[in-house]
């Protein structure tokens, strides 16, 4: 490398570490470069021979989820693995998860397939040291504390869904694990400080005070950590920040709340809503955004107007108006959990919820969504694969058209007896159910059924209304 160009070097770093507090910088690296796994950083592990990534099956939060490989999804958090420092040797954390590459019973059994579990202190099943291999510079066997058997692609596949393993260790393509950085919490004192607590034990004790300390112009992935409790505040994140991920730190979703009771009417920013999102490729997990001002007025938990983000194992609770989807935003929420009574999914833009909790609270039930999609625009709201349920029987409404054009498919969902099976969609002032973009397809439940109310997508039709091509846009996004 040139003087010249050890100088441009030299000079950024001096930026970057005068721009915000070194504790305030969250730094990450691309992914596609192999890095040295170290404690607080967050990496996709990448057997050598199938090239492809390690991850939790549909991001599941249950504890006994068997591990497998898949296509690397940027963004995914199911696929991303925090390295934290345990006793000497190092958990394997799940981001999108909060849970730990394990070995079933510690058993030392070769060939038998890794799952994630709740994380103990210093099991030693679920430890591992990391050996950098002689054989392929910049990867690493990854070794089991309790059975000495190293992390393996089974039989080298290069197929999607195959098991991740433990097997007799071998400096063999399969057991060469690239880590691939996509990024890291701030660094640490000796105490390990996450970035956000309420208590004052974290670098900040606010998620606002956090977010204003990533630069502006942000390129690169900066995880907040955020250590369980109550955070009762209002959070934005500007757009001129992208690339931001929110992470809450408690053994669950309920453990981190950022709740706040501001409503539309009393001049609040943003329809009052708790957390609003501008900056692009925004991700949160393991976390809860509330409203809790109460029934009877617009108040938002989240307010979306952002491109490619992600929401994994989130909770969103509220009452009417709970979720805002702005024209500009396209978004992807799995494994999470809505509720609200009235117009509680709504707006303009696109999003997708993969296997998901949809719950109607009012004793009286009430209208699901209240879609506004543009007419120019094919995708709007997909509820795919999930759970709509709520406190009464025969109530609740998929959804009423905020805007004339609105559209909304409920696919392969179990729908609950909540729902209004002889009406499940209605009105919304002048604009008309039947000349709304209203479907469903192959719904099962006591709420599903078929009926002259009840819009059905054919198989053909449904081919072209997948998660995939809801989120697809123009650069061909898929973080499933």
């Amino acid at each position: 490398m040139s003087r010249h160009r050890i100088l441009r070097w030299a000079a950024l770093a001096t930026m970057l570490l005068t721009a915000v507090p070194l504790s305030a910088l969250l730094l990450s690296a691309p992914s596609e470069a192999a890095s040295t796994p170290t404690a607080g950083g967050v990496y996709t592990l990448v057997p050598g021979a199938s090239g492809k990534c390690l991850e939790v099956p549909g991001g599941s939060t249950a504890s006994g989820t068997l591990l497998t490989q898949a296509a690397c999804s940027a963004g995914a958090a199911r696929q991303q693995w925090r390295v934290t420092a345990s006793a000497g040797k190092f958990n394997l954390v799940n981001v999108g998860s909060g849970m730990c590459v394990d070995v079933p019973g510690g058993a030392s059994t070769s060939g038998l397939q890794l799952q994630q579990w709740g994380c103990g202190s210093a099991q030693t099943n679920q430890l591992w040291s990391f050996t950098a291999s002689s054989a392929a510079s910049g990867k690493f066997r990854v070794v089991n504390a309790a059975t000495a058997l190293c992390v393996s692609d089974k039989d080298g596949s290069t197929a999607g869904n195959n098991p991740i393993v433990q097997e007799t260790c071998s400096d063999i393509a399969r057991m060469q694990i690239a880590f691939n950085l996509v990024g890291s919490a701030p660094p640490t004192d000796p105490a390990g400080k996450p970035t956000v607590a309420a208590d004052g034990s974290g670098v900040y004790a606010t998620v606002q005070a956090a977010v204003n300390a990533v630069p502006n112009g942000n390129t690169t992935r900066r995880i907040i950590t955020i250590k369980a409790g109550t955070y009762r505040e209002t959070v934005v994140i500007p757009a001129t920040k992208p690339y931001i991920t929110l992470q809450g730190l408690g053994s669950s979703s309920t453990g981190t709340v950022i709740v706040n009771n501001h409503n539309a009417a009393d001049g609040s920013a943003n329809n009052g809503s708790t957390v609003t999102v501008f900056g692009h490729d925004f991700t949160a997990t393991n976390l809860t955004i509330s409203n809790d001002y109460g029934i009877g007025v617009q108040a938002l938990a989240l307010n979306l107007n952002n491109d490619r983000g992600i929401f994994s194992n989130v909770r969103l609770l509220g009452n009417q108006d709970t979720l805002l989807v702005n024209n500009a935003a396209r978004v992807y929420f799995v494994n999470s959990y809505v509720e609200g009574t009235v117009d509680f999914i709504y707006g303009g833009g696109i999003a997708v919820f993969n296997a998901c909790q949809i719950y109607e609270k009012r004793t009286t039930g009430g209208p699901i969504t209240a879609a506004s999609t543009p007419a120019a625009n094919t995708y709007g709201f997909l509820i795919y694969r999930s759970t709509v349920s709520g406190a009464v029987a025969n109530t609740t409404q998929l959804g009423r058209p905020w805007r004339q054009d609105a559209q909304v498919l409920y696919r392969e969902s179990s729908l609950t007896s909540t729902i209004k099976t002889s009406q499940p969609w209605t009105d919304m002032s002048t604009s008309t159910w039947q000349n709304a973009r209203f479907f469903e397809y192959r719904n099962t439940g006591a709420g599903a059924g078929v009926n002259g109310n009840r819009p059905q997508m054919t198989d053909a039709q449904a081919a072209n209304y997948t998660p995939q091509k809801y989120l697809a846009g123009s650069d061909g996004w898929n973080p499933l």
